[in-house]
């Protein structure tokens, strides 16, 4: 088979022969492993290899777009894609500059999960099974552990010439107890930028993961109605993430008449406390990189800047189509997609309150910790806590059933009145959008506090 890097050599500086207004070439390898447990027994061992590439192609505001397996005759692969977009395209093309890169970045060997073996995963993974089995009241578990190391090429009729490597670590489980008709689950999802060391030494938290879905049996259920909430750091950068971060995306907005008189920039969406980041430049997070899948420099925007919106997540086209500059935000999963605007690592900026002093005066509230899962539709979010307590008179009291949070996003922003000192970013779990998941990003926050809150409860 060809390799890559001489395949990239021979294109560059030849895309612009073609009678395109832009022309971009994709090309990947990829190598990754998967372990995953259902209940007490082994479900997959697996180890596989990938490799193919991308081409697409703008011409007059049109798009071809050709995938391959195959290295050879990338020639065609070219003339495929710039024909498609020649018949696709029927206006002008808006594709913003950015200047041309030549570049390599490559993980080192403690970022490396291909330096462990199989058999020494599954060994830690094994532990990880017993020890949620040695809790008593369990129904079931999982256990899902998947890592890759991803070699991707950029080679672009700018005359970028852009090599990046990376690598990926997740780990999630599960466990659900049952009891007295009564069924409860809670669970932990963690990751990182290819240490495997992150996952290990965790049976701590594993059994406490078990003992935690055996406990909500029996806790009571929360009233439902408007409370003073707190949200922990992995809860609040979800919420900031799925409630906000997508309606930032802007081929979101440039599509849609809608949201984009109610995303202008300058709108006052909290208060002057109140600063929302996505920023690709952090060292060692699960959504940073140096270059974005379109050749643009990974940079820090500021969303929301003391309580007003004051930028949002470009590619090079929605950057062009609606006046801006491009923001780095461009990505894919692989290359069988096209790169559109996606999120890198998401957060609420930290304050100075510390926890003890963001519940002193609540006299009945909750502090809703972690999360299973939730929905947006525009501005409208519900989202489930994994877990939550009450809280009386200035304290952490009892153990509840996880609770149901629900809003406006932007009365919900308005009415955060205290954030914490504390920032914390969630490494585990993926971005899904356009069919494509899971995309590797971190979000994340200090301990917030919410005024009003809408709690579903009995």
């Amino acid at each position: 088979m060809p390799n890559i890097d001489a395949i990239a050599e021979h294109l560059s500086g030849k895309l612009k022969a073609y009678r395109a207004d832009h022309i971009e070439v994709h090309l990947e390898e990829a190598e990754a492993s998967a372990i995953s447990y259902r209940g007490r027994e082994l479900e997959t061992a697996t180890r596989s290899r990938d490799a193919g590439g991308n081409v697409r192609a703008l011409v007059n505001g049109g798009w071809g777009f050709v995938t391959f397996n195959s290295l050879e005759k990338i020639e065609k692969r070219i003339e495929q894609a710039v024909t498609q977009a020649r018949l696709a395209g029927k206006g002008k093309s808006e594709f913003a500059p950015v200047a041309k890169a030549s570049a390599e970045v490559n993980i080192d060997a403690k970022h490396d999960p291909r330096r462990v073996s199989l058999s020494d995963k599954k060994a830690i993974l094994d532990e990880y099974n017993q020890a949620l089995w040695a809790v008593s009241s369990l129904q079931t578990t999982t256990i899902g552990y998947g890592d890759s190391v991803r070699r991707y090429i950029l080679v672009n009729s700018d005359g970028s010439l852009i090599k990046q490597e990376r690598a990926d670590v997740t780990l999630r489980v599960n466990a659900v107890a049952a009891g007295n008709g009564e069924v409860q689950q809670s669970g932990i999802s963690m990751g990182s930028r290819g240490d495997f060391n992150e996952i290990k030494n965790l049976h701590g938290k594993v059994t406490e993961t078990a003992e935690r879905a055996v406990g909500l049996l029996k806790a009571p259920q929360a009233k439902g109605g408007e409370y003073t909430v707190v949200l922990d750091p992995v809860l609040a950068g979800v919420f900031v993430h799925e409630a906000f971060g997508h309606l930032s995306e802007a081929d979101h907005i440039y599509e849609n008449p809608q949201l984009k008189e109610v995303m202008v920039l300058g709108r006052e969406f909290g208060g002057p406390h109140l600063n929302i980041i996505d920023d690709a430049t952090i060292d060692n997070l699960r959504g940073t990189y140096a270059y974005d899948d379109e050749g643009t420099p990974a940079q820090r925007v500021h969303l929301i800047r003391e309580g007003r919106l004051t930028g949002r997540l470009h590619s090079r086209e929605t950057a062009a189509k609606m006046g801006e500059k491009p923001s780095g935000n461009a990505r894919a999963i692989s290359f069988r997609h096209p790169p559109i605007v996606r999120m890198a690592n998401t957060f609420i900026e930290p304050r100075d309150v510390s926890f003890d002093s963001m519940i002193a005066d609540i006299k009945e509230g909750i502090y809703a910790r972690n999360w299973y899962g939730g929905t947006t539709s525009m501005e409208m979010f519900t989202f489930s806590a994994g877990e939550a307590f009450m809280i009386r008179n200035g304290k952490v009291e009892e153990l509840l059933r996880p609770v149901v949070l629900s809003g406006n996003v932007f009365e919900t922003l308005k009415r955060i009145d205290a954030i914490g000192n504390d920032l914390d970013m969630n490494q585990g779990g993926g971005c899904g959008k356009g069919g494509q998941s899971p995309l590797p990003v971190s979000n994340g926050s200090p301990h917030i506090r919410i005024q009003k809150c809408l709690v579903g409860g009995r």
